[in-house]
């Protein structure tokens, strides 16, 4: 799970100052205020673990990558080359701890979260270049063991730390070479050192935490009379959803089983998406069939009430076909997983926004063959309803205020400002922003004094006649 971010110089981000990220983290805030941007970057990072080419640092994107970000110019601040790109992220380390062993002394450090941070400036062709890199070994928010990786104003490579002593090998000393990417250290400058083969963990653990962020967008795909499935278990439902339908069929077919908190039922995966939906309101029935025997073709069936006949999923509200990836996404990915949604609740009816909330609730507590999910959501939301019935649940003790972080974005001139949002034990929010869901109170009064006003046109009118 991440536990932080911090980033500057990004897009619309001079400084988005540290972000705290909880099991469930929302984010508010207008449109084009550069909500979706922090997203984006960790599908940079992501799409720059995946790539073939250890040699660029940040794999900003093409046609075929996660994210297209354009040129490395056009994503900083301004566009403007003279500053780097920061950022830091945080994240628990799954399973067991962390160790580090000296092998050349009796040292030892261990810890339960590893933090990565990085300088990225643009060199004299304004791509991306690795300037600082550093790596962290936290324990309860206590740094352990600190790495640094960083270059010096004449072009220099140098390695160090306060806590651990790197030892070079014998002979000719050869410079660093430049990182592996933005996060690793090569095999070459390692190999420098008697005890430097751990930063090879801290490497691969950066791996694993960003290959477990997923990505759902704002628009999904429309549904369809006839899907295709041929057996294959997607990584995703995709980042328009479009592998909804296949992953709850590869799930069933596993005989995957969740239930939706602690001491609650296991049910079979396709039943519990379509006991879901059900709570939601949005249909009566859903189930995923084939089209006949031995075929590869299905087709999802759904009933709108109980008297209802069953129809194709194409021949109801756009509203399901919109819901049904957020809604599998969140419990189809694996343990200790991240997942960035942009507007789960577009197309939907404001009680199932609030609904919603639920959901994602429930997706932080479930259990999966009784073992508990880690499954971290991060949602950009536009919907008062879904963050009242967030507010209600915390006020009730269904989740608890430490579990869930709020931030509302707003234009501060050319950059944005990211407002962490204090919500207390009892559902409140201590720090309400101006505006936050537009000028309501603007909107009442401007009704209120034009029905006055008419109210007096109508009777002065009246005595006239």
């Amino acid at each position: 799970m991440l536990t932080s971010l911090h980033i500057k110089n990004f897009k619309a981000w001079k400084d988005t100052g540290s972000i705290r990220l909880a099991p469930l983290t929302v984010i508010f805030g207008a449109n084009s205020a550069g909500k979706s941007s922090l997203g984006h970057l960790l599908l940079a990072l992501k799409q720059t673990t995946l790539s073939a080419d250890r040699k660029r640092p940040l794999h900003l994107g093409d046609e075929n990558a996660l994210i297209d970000l354009g040129t490395f110019a056009e994503c900083l601040h301004n566009h403007d080359v003279k500053k780097a790109l920061e950022f830091e992220l945080g994240w628990k380390i799954p399973g067991k701890d962390m160790e580090v062993r000296d092998p050349l002394r009796q040292g030892k450090f261990t810890g339960d979260e590893l933090r990565i941070s990085v300088k990225l400036s643009a060199d004299a062709k304004e791509q991306p270049r690795v300037d600082k890199l550093k790596f962290q070994l936290m324990r309860d928010n206590e740094n352990q063991l600190a790495v640094d990786y960083t270059r010096d104003d004449k072009g220099k490579l140098d390695i160090g730390s306060n806590e651990y002593k790197f030892v070079r090998n014998t002979g000719r000393s050869w410079p660093l070479d430049e990182p592996d990417k933005f996060y690793r250290i090569s095999d070459q400058s390692r190999a420098r050192f008697q005890n430097a083969e751990f930063l090879s963990d801290f490497a691969l653990n950066t791996e694993a935490a960003l290959n477990s962020v997923y990505y759902l967008g704002p628009l999904r795909e429309h549904p369809k009379r006839i899907y295709s499935w041929s057996g294959e278990t997607p990584e995703s439902v995709g980042q328009k959803g479009e592998f909804a339908v296949a992953a709850i069929l590869a799930a069933s077919a596993q005989e995957r089983k969740l239930n939706r908190g602690p001491k609650m039922r296991l049910t079979r995966f396709d039943a519990f998406i379509a006991h879901w939906l059900k709570d939601l309101g949005v249909i009566e029935s859903f189930a995923v069939e084939p089209v006949a025997e031995g075929r590869k073709e299905y087709e999802v069936v759904v009933k709108t009430h109980t008297a209802a006949s069953a129809v194709k999923i194409t021949d109801v509200g756009f509203g399901v076909s919109q819901v049904l990836p957020a809604l599998v996404q969140a419990f189809y990915c694996p343990p200790n997983s991240t997942i960035w949604m942009e507007q789960p609740e577009i197309h939907l009816h404001p009680q199932v926004q609030a609904e919603l909330a639920d959901v994602f609730i429930s997706a932080t507590q479930a259990r999966e063959n009784g073992k508990e999910r880690h499954v971290q959501l991060i949602v950009e939301s536009h919907s008062e309803h879904f963050l009242n019935r967030l507010q209600r649940r915390v006020a009730e003790g269904v989740v608890a205020p430490e579990d869930v972080a709020v931030y509302f974005c707003r234009r501060a001139g050319s950059a944005t400002e990211l407002e962490p949002l204090r919500l207390n034990m009892f559902g409140e929010i201590d720090n309400w922003p101006e505006n936050f869901f537009g000028d309501e109170m603007a909107d009442i009064a401007g009704r209120t004094l034009a029905a006055m006003q008419r109210k007096k046109e109508l009777a002065k009118d009246t005595g006239q006649q």
